[in-house]
Parts: C-alpha cells; structure tokens; sequence
C-alpha cells in the first residue's frame, strides 16, 4: 500500500508550478511561491524522496513527430489467475507504442493506450504483437477522433 505524503500550502504551490513548468531555477521557483532559494529547495527534495515527484520530462506533440493516431484498445484476459495476468502487464511493458496500460473493472480486464502513426500501422501492431501477447482472448479497439482534452497536470 502506497504512503499517503502530508502536503502543506508551500509544498502545493511547489507542485503546481512544477506541473505547469519544470524548468524553473530554485530562486524562480522560491519567488514565485514566496519562499526563499534554500527552504524552497529543502521542500523540493523532500517531495523529489518521498516519491510524489517522480521525475521530470518533456512533453511532445504527438502529430508533429508522426504519431497522431491514438488507440484505446479494451484487452480481455484468457485467464485471471495471478501468473496469466501478470504475464501480460509484463509483456505490454516492452511495447513502446503502448504509452499507459491500466487493469479495470467491468466486462474489459486492461485498457491500452496507444499512439501509433496510421491505422494501418496499428493493424500491423494488432496482428504481429498485441493478439500474440500472453493470456489475450480479444482486443476491441477504438480510434480517437478529436483530442477535446489533455494535460498531465494534477488537481492539487
């Protein structure tokens, strides 16, 4: 079970200006939030080793590097005993056009989020790799259309 990390109003605002830009200098950051350089860089490390930040990246637009099909494909497992369905979230971590996998509840067993640069190219993927991972019984996919939403950032 993952520790709950007490957050106070400093170390919120920290994360919400991380989350909007990530490339802030510490003594930005601390103007910004209204502490100065050190305390704000004590309270970055602590939530840096607590693990609520996980690390820090670059988000790219997907149509400009080729990539603008995106995929929710629903997967329902053969089998739910523990080992198949371990074998599977293995399996699905070494495909780099699955960006999130996610276990659910209901009828589908995981969601895979794909992005992939055509249909005929996730067709390939679909029949070459995806049907072919362990304990899959079917894969029901759907096609994004308009990307009406999307952000990383959390509500805190």
């Amino acid at each position: 079970m993952v520790s709950k990390v007490e957050l106070d109003e400093y170390d919120r605002k920290i994360l919400r200006a991380l989350q909007e830009n990530a490339d802030f200098s510490m003594a930005d950051l601390g103007n910004l939030i209204g502490l100065s350089h050190t305390p704000c860089w004590r309270r970055l490390k602590r939530l840096e080793t607590e693990g609520v930040i996980r690390g820090k990246v670059t988000l790219l637009d997907a149509k400009k590097i080729d990539l603008g099909v995106r995929v929710h494909a629903f997967v329902t497992a053969k089998n739910h005993d523990e080992e198949a369905l371990s074998a599977f979230e293995a399996a699905v971590q070494s495909i780099p056009e699955i960006v999130e996998c996610y276990s659910t509840s209901g009828d589908k067993d995981y969601i895979l989020q794909i992005v992939i640069n055509s249909v005929e190219e996730y067709e390939q993927l679909l029949r070459k790799t995806l049907l072919t991972l362990p304990n899959v019984g079917s894969i029901h996919s759907t096609f994004s259309l308009k990307q009406i939403k999307y952000t990383t950032q959390l509500p805190i």
